[in-house]
């Protein structure tokens, strides 16, 4: 997959040779002119400007990102364990439901769930101290203000 993208009068064109790659790649490539420091990051986060939501899974924290700047956090969080990772990349929101109930796991409840990724990974509520089956739990103020925040198509990078 290629992508061009045009920003501050500059055109880079990313291939994505693998999802790391491609945030190297972006990270580098789009930081010009983005406010945010010499290597495109956005101040305290792993993520690049582009980035609306931010995870460090070595860290267990998440950031929400708004033009380059963080709105909120770092707020605590869990994820996927052994044999059940969350996955890492660049993805994009596909879909939000405030109510959802997990198929998979006999009706359980994912409150405020932002899905991300294939495979029904979502940031939602749960317990930011036990880990999930590859989602990024949050807690109750946290879920809502990703799911409040975050829309269908905003970026997310996952570290």
């Amino acid at each position: 997959m290629t992508r061009t993208t045009r920003r501050l009068g500059r055109t880079a064109t990313l291939v994505a040779i693998g999802t790391t790659a491609a945030l190297a790649l972006a990270g580098t490539a789009l930081a010009e002119g983005s406010g945010n420091g010499d290597d495109g990051l956005v101040d305290g986060t792993p993520c690049t400007y582009t980035a609306r939501a931010c995870v460090d899974l070595a860290t267990n924290t998440a950031w929400l990102i708004h033009d380059g700047s963080v709105t909120r956090g770092p707020v605590g969080v869990s994820h996927g364990g052994h044999g059940e990772e969350t996955p890492t990349g660049l993805f994009h929101v596909q879909w939000k439901d405030q109510n959802h109930r997990s198929a998979e796991f006999n009706n359980a409840p994912m409150p405020f769930s932002v899905f991300f990724a294939d495979g029904g990974i979502a940031f939602h509520e749960g317990n930011p101290k036990n880990p999930s089956a590859g989602c990024v739990h949050l807690s109750h103020d946290d879920a809502v203000a990703w799911f409040n925040d975050l829309q269908v198509g905003d970026e997310v990078q996952i570290h």
